[in-house]
């Protein structure tokens, strides 16, 4: 069984704990076997929290919203405060502690599968990032929220396949969150796809993307990967590729002309680039039967 905190939970906060013969269900069922929960609450200005894992199995995510806290990950300290989101991955040695006097609030869950690895590096997590400032994300709160609508249906399979999928949902959502985060921590993202979309006639730079956020071009590139994961021009390039997509999709029209109208006077390079991105020629594309 996963270690939760032995802080003694008060009436407005929710610890919920999956027993093991659940657990081993549901890391057999076909539905949840990849990624399944083993605990989850939410804690309101938990005041005296504290714990101390040094060897540990599961990963664990929180999302402070309110208040602070004191976190160790491997030696390295930190300052957690509303608006962080906190993944401690397995076999991570860590401690944290409430701050006296302005405790943190926190969802939290704790949950392992062969997908955890994977997922933890979609959320924009990695071996040297632990710790993503989101803001107050309605997304967030919402799917965390959505664990404890199994309360009180006495750890029935169906419910608890239900909150094993709402986490699939929660963790493919992060990097979404991370697209709307705080404007003053991070370049305005919606801005900056909001120009791409509306230019993809276009050859756009970098140097003009970066204008857009009054970062340098080195700069600008490098937070918009660490907020993305991908740069900045390929993300436009793929925007260009899912029009072009579209257009193969709703139209006639010959794959020449739709890289014209995309900006590319060179078709075969812009044939080149879209069998790189979709794993198929346009032409393969466009003969594809789907539903």
């Amino acid at each position: 069984m996963t270690k939760t905190s032995r802080w003694p939970v008060p009436p407005d906060s929710v610890r919920y704990v999956i027993p093991k013969p659940v657990i081993k269900a549901l890391s057999k069922h076909p539905l949840t076997r990849d990624l399944y929960p083993l605990a989850f609450g939410h804690y309101r200005r938990a005041a005296g929290h504290h714990m101390y894992r040094e060897h540990h199995n599961d990963h664990l995510l929180i999302y402070c919203t309110e208040g602070q806290a004191y976190l160790n990950i491997e030696d390295q300290p930190f300052v957690i405060s509303a608006g962080d989101l906190v993944l401690l991955p397995a076999g991570a040695a860590h401690r944290y502690t409430a701050v006296p006097g302005n405790p943190w609030t926190i969802h939290w869950v704790h949950y392992t599968g062969p997908l955890a690895d994977t997922f933890r590096f979609h959320m924009g997590f990695s071996d040297d990032v632990n710790i993503l400032h989101l803001g107050r994300q309605a997304r967030l709160l919402v799917d965390f929220n959505g664990f404890l609508s199994v309360q009180q249906t006495g750890f029935r399979a169906p419910g608890l396949v239900h909150v094993a999928n709402r986490l699939r949902q929660l963790l493919a959502a992060v990097p979404l969150s991370s697209d709307q985060a705080d404007p003053t921590q991070q370049p305005d993202l919606e801005i900056i796809h909001r120009f791409m979309r509306e230019n993809l006639e276009q050859r756009i730079t970098l140097t003009q993307l970066a204008d857009l956020t009054g970062l340098s071009p080195a700069h600008f590139a490098t937070r918009y990967r660490e907020l993305t994961g991908v740069s900045p021009i390929q993300h436009f390039l793929h925007l260009k590729v899912e029009q072009a997509c579209q257009m193969l999709d709703t139209s006639e029209l010959p794959f020449t002309q739709i890289s014209g109208i995309l900006g590319y006077d060179d078709n075969y390079y812009f044939s080149r680039l879209f069998k790189k991105v979709m794993g198929q020629s346009p032409t393969d594309y466009r003969h594809t039967r789907r539903h």
